[in-house]
């Protein structure tokens, strides 16, 4: 299926209705609130301000949605008020997620919009995200995933057509290891170290993990900072805020996530880096399931197990084996 297709599958998603979007002004809602507000009926983007997002965050949701010219409200959650997201433990992005859609739905559906959408893509259901269960049991729409569109085709798509979107959306409480306390403080120095990173570097995408006194920083790109001037400004600056070592991650991020499968013999296997709620992913399967045990959920040509490693077998080909494991990838329910 060409990317065009899939854009148009979006479309046929959002044509004629009242549709809301959870907005970061990321790539993924904003290229939503973008082809909605050129065939819905109404648009509105809502925001959620959580205290914890880089200072320019909201003004770029502002802008963009007076660029898209939609609607656009900011709810106001201080997540430094509850106290188990602070506790900071490993289902802390599915605690973060249950908070913030329920008063993105309550909005919306409060306000006529009966469309109310996130904007998960395909490729984030192969990648560590327990927060999409909450998308699962708010029954948010999610017209990306009904479309398999990933990360790296949406970019191409704004990219293409000059559609102008935030590489740095994320909340910076995803910087503190888990179990380890989230604190205001902590993430002010997140916040400044990544604002003088990305001044260094020139670049959008950064990212700086904060291990108490330890520092790791990541870029996207090294070319600007690979210099003695650079590294020691980078080195001094991140020490004045606080720590004792700055370490830099030489694993450029990449935000183009794409899902590729190991195939041969017209077999694939695919380790998902979660482990599988094998009941649970059941009841969205009940009238494909073939085998059924505790360990494991065979299909006809696909076996999902519970330690998340997904086999497919006897496909025709590539094309075929990636379309059936990108069917079956909505309908899988993971463990927290």
């Amino acid at each position: 299926m060409s990317l065009e297709d899939k854009i148009e599958i979006v479309k046929e998603c959002l044509k004629d209705k009242k549709v809301a979007i959870g907005f970061s002004g990321g790539a993924d809602s904003t290229l939503i609130a973008y082809l909605a507000s050129q065939i819905s009926s109404d648009v509105l983007a809502i925001t959620i301000d959580n205290h914890l997002f880089p200072d320019n965050f909201l003004k770029h949701t502002q802008d963009m949605a007076k660029e898209l010219n939609i609607k656009h409200h900011i709810i106001d959650i201080n997540f430094y008020e509850d106290d188990e997201f602070l506790n900071n433990s490993p289902s802390r992005c599915h605690s973060c997620r249950n908070l913030m859609y329920e008063k993105i739905k309550e909005y919306a559906l409060k306000n006529g919009f009966d469309y109310v959408c996130d904007g998960n893509n395909i490729s984030d259901l192969v990648i560590d995200r327990p927060g999409i269960l909450i998308t699962y049991k708010m029954e948010f729409e999610t017209p990306l995933i009904e479309a398999r569109l990933t990360s790296k085709e949406i970019h191409e798509y704004l990219n293409r057509n000059n559609i102008r979107y935030s590489r740095s959306t994320t909340c910076l409480a995803t910087r503190i290891p888990t179990d380890t306390k989230i604190t205001n403080e902590k993430i002010e120095k997140i916040k400044k170290s990544e604002e003088v990173l990305s001044d260094i570097s020139g670049r959008e995408l950064v990212k700086v993990r904060d291990f108490n006194e330890l520092s790791i920083c990541e870029l996207d790109s090294f070319s600007e900072i690979m210099n003695d001037k650079s590294l020691n400004e980078i080195n001094n600056q991140l020490k004045l805020l606080g720590y004792k070592k700055v370490c830099l991650n030489l694993s450029p991020l990449d935000d183009d996530e794409d899902i590729k499968l190991d195939y041969e013999n017209n077999a694939f296997q695919y380790q998902l880096p979660f482990s599988i709620n094998i009941e649970n992913t059941k009841n969205q399967l009940e009238k494909n399931i073939i085998l059924k045990n505790p360990e494991k959920i065979q299909l006809e040509k696909i076996v999902i197990n519970k330690n998340g490693l997904i086999e497919g077998n006897n496909f025709k080909n590539y094309t075929e084996a990636l379309s059936e494991f990108m069917d079956i990838l909505p309908k899988i329910r993971r463990n927290i």
